[in-house]
Order: C-alpha cells, then sequence, then structure tokens
C-alpha cells in the first residue's frame, strides 16, 4: 500500500494492520490526531465485527446500519445558523 498523506494537516499516515479476525485489512491513522482512513471493504468488516458484538453484548446496545453498494452519501448539511434570529426565518 502507498504512503498516504493527512488531508487535514499533510503529515504522512501511520498504517497498520486490522485485527486478524477481521481480514487482511489495514488502517491509516494522522499521527496528529485529525482522523483514520479505512477502505469501504475494510469499513464493511469493522461494521460487520460491531454488529457481531452488538448482537452478543445484551439488550441496550443496537448494531449499526449495513453499508451495501448501492448507498448515497448522505445530503450535504445546511450551514448552522449564525444566530438564534436566523432561526425564526427558515
Amino acid at each position: 500500500m502507498e504512503t498516504m498523506s493527512c488531508p487535514a494537516c499533510g503529515a504522512e499516515m501511520a498504517t497498520r494492520p486490522l485485527a486478524a479476525s477481521l481480514g487482511e485489512g489495514s488502517v491509516s491513522q494522522c499521527p496528529d490526531g485529525h482522523g483514520v482512513f479505512l477502505a469501504r471493504a475494510d469499513l464493511g468488516d469493522l461494521i460487520e465485527a460491531e454488529n457481531d458484538w452488538h448482537r452478543h453484548a445484551g439488550q441496550h446496545t443496537a448494531p449499526m446500519p449495513r453499508i451495501t453498494a448501492d448507498m448515497t452519501a448522505p445530503p450535504a448539511a445546511k450551514a448552522p445558523p449564525r444566530a438564534w434570529v436566523e432561526t425564526l426565518f427558515e
């Protein structure tokens, strides 16, 4: 895998393998804590592992949604109002 740069700060992201139980995937992480990058398939594996955990954890947990190929990106969020008064005229 080629080296990745953090889009926030430009630092080289550190890559490490996922847990062996999740397959051959890897996660890249910004050394300054700006975030992580996962390939879509690796993210899917993590979500499946999370769902398995919730299935066995008890009644107070809920499974995460399943990622499918036909999903679309969520709509863009509106800009937050600059003041409470703006919320009156939406």
